[in-house]
């Protein structure tokens, strides 16, 4: 399995006090991918750009896939515009990549009505079980993405101390990209807030 396959279910698994965003689930899971692509060889950091490294195959098609997109021309792409790149609707691909492969199924709440109702769960593969063992062994990029993402108790102010120089830049990439788009959330409320209050006259 992947980093960001493990997040994914981990985040469909553990229960949080909040569903995470898609937005934010999609820029973590980018910068999961990058961070395994790394890991893989298929890329490279160079002070915060992404140098693609040798092209070969990396064994899971969505990994794949990242790996293929990669900018491959100077000055290259910089992490933060590949995790607003790459992440667009990628929650959505990953969960329809998962269920393609049956690793979610359908519960449904009643046998009367077999196509009504019930809700998406996880299927008992060893997917999940890797997956959630990763989690609860605590490991350090995992931990980290879950907490980013609100799956447990707020993540400390940095990330954590990791091997490697480009996972924790890659981590730090994310941070700051979450935050602007919480920033620009608050920003649309207050917005919408206001015109609301001058449509109502005041």
């Amino acid at each position: 399995m992947t980093t960001p396959r493990d997040l994914l279910i981990t985040t469909l698994e553990v229960a949080s006090a909040r569903p995470p965003g898609a937005g934010d689930l999609s820029l973590a899971l980018a910068g999961a991918e990058l961070i395994d692509l790394v890991d893989a060889g298929a890329a490279m950091l160079e002070d915060d750009r992404i140098v693609p490294g040798e092209s070969h195959t990396i064994g899971d098609p969505l990994l794949n896939e990242a790996a293929s997109g990669l900018v491959r021309e100077a000055p290259y792409e910089t992490v933060e515009d590949w995790l607003w790149r790459r992440g667009r609707g990628l929650a959505a691909g990953y969960l329809a990549a998962l269920t393609a492969e049956e690793q979610i199924t359908r519960q449904h709440r009643s046998r009367r009505l077999p196509l009504g109702g019930g809700r998406s769960v996880l299927a008992d593969t060893p997917a999940r079980s890797a997956a959630l063992e990763r989690w609860t062994a605590d490991e350090p990029v995992l931990g980290w993405l879950g907490a980013a993402v609100g799956l447990r108790e707020q993540r400390g102010e940095d990330p954590p101390e990791v091997a490697g120089e480009a996972v924790a830049t890659v981590l730090a990439a994310v941070d700051n990209a979450l935050r602007d788009l919480e920033a620009e959330r608050q920003r649309r409320s207050i917005e919408e807030a206001a015109f609301d209050n001058v449509w109502r006259g005041y």
